[in-house]
This record gives structure tokens, C-alpha cells and sequence, in this order.
């Protein structure tokens, strides 16, 4: 053998060698190709749902917003209620003071007038306060005689229409403190 031939056998050898080479190289960058478009479909897809949760985020702080002015608004309506019903118990407390006084006053006058019927005379100028006790003395009076009933050793208590009015009141000061409670809930979610 010569030489030449050798030499023609070798870089025959290493040319066989070289195209299998290649060709595995090639079969290995039409994988990274094909890998490539997936992974641009990928990161296309990515982009795409990236923009649809910042929309979504946008719409969810507009209702938010909306949800905070909302209920701003409603905790200032249900804050006036809550001082509108205060007020209105603290007048009420004073009007059942007011009736218990002349109740308590009315069956006062009661049991003078059974006691002494000869000795009471009425003033020559009534206010209608004392008109308003003599009417429900007159009243009381009349029923009693229609029908007899037990005689009542101490004027009706006040105890029943106070703690009425004392469950009222605790009821509204518990109101307004769960109102003060979810108002600063809804300040604390929000913050």
C-alpha cells in the first residue's frame, strides 16, 4: 500500500466521520428550532396573560374605590343614624321621666283624693301639667271604684320603663360600637 492510499483512506475516515458529526449536529439544531418556536409561543402566551391580570388589577382597584366611597358613605349615613338615635333615646329617657313624674304624681293625688274626697278643692288657675295629673287622678279614681282592686301601698315604680329605656340605650351604644368596629375593619382591608 502507498502512501497515498493511506492518506486517501484517512481523510476518506475522517470525512465518513466528519458528515455523522454533522448530521448529528444538525438533528440536535432542528431540536433547538423546534424548541425555540415553543418557547417563543410560550413567552407570546406569558405576554398575553400579563397584560389580562393588569387589566384585571386595574378593574379591581376601580372597584376598590368604588367599594371604599360606597362604604365611607353608608358608615356616614349609619354614624348620623347613631347619633340621630342617641339623641332621640336621651329625649325619650326624659319624656319617661316626665310621664313617671306625672304618673307618680297622678296616683299621689289618688290617694289624697280616696283619703280626704271632701278636702280636695281645685286651684283657680290650672296649668295643663296639673290638669293633665288631676284627669289621670280622675281616671284612676273612677276605675277604682268601678272595680275594687287591692289598695296599692306605694306609687307604681319607674324601674320597668327605666331599665326599658336603659336596654335601649345599652342597645344603641352596642350598635354604635359594632358600627366603630366594622368601619375600622373596613378601613384596616382596605389599608
Amino acid at each position: 500500500m502507498s502512501l497515498g492510499l493511506i492518506i486517501e483512506c484517512i481523510v476518506a475516515v475522517l470525512l465518513v466521520i466528519t458528515i455523522g458529526y454533522c448530521w448529528t449536529l444538525n438533528r440536535r439544531l432542528s431540536r433547538l428550532r423546534s424548541d425555540e418556536e415553543s418557547l417563543r409561543a410560550t413567552i407570546s402566551e406569558l405576554i398575553t396573560a400579563t397584560e389580562i391580570a393588569e387589566r384585571a388589577i386595574l378593574g379591581l382597584k376601580s372597584t376598590a374605590g368604588n367599594a371604599d366611597r360606597t362604604l365611607g358613605a353608608r358608615l356616614g349615613e349609619a354614624e348620623a343614624v347613631s347619633r340621630k338615635l342617641t339623641d332621640q333615646l336621651g329625649a325619650g329617657e326624659d319624656v319617661l321621666d316626665r310621664i313617671g313624674g306625672v304618673a307618680d304624681r297622678a296616683l299621689a293625688d289618688r290617694d289624697t283624693r280616696v283619703a280626704a274626697p271632701a278636702a280636695h278643692t281645685a286651684p283657680a288657675s290650672r296649668t295643663y301639667e296639673t290638669a293633665a295629673e288631676g284627669l289621670a287622678a280622675g281616671i284612676i279614681a273612677d276605675q277604682e271604684f268601678a272595680q275594687p282592686v287591692e289598695p296599692r301601698s306605694a306609687p307604681a315604680p319607674k324601674a320597668p320603663a327605666r331599665s326599658v329605656t336603659r336596654d335601649i340605650r345599652e342597645a344603641a351604644n352596642e350598635s354604635a360600637a359594632r358600627l366603630e368596629r366594622f368601619r375600622r375593619q373596613a378601613q384596616d382591608r382596605v389599608a
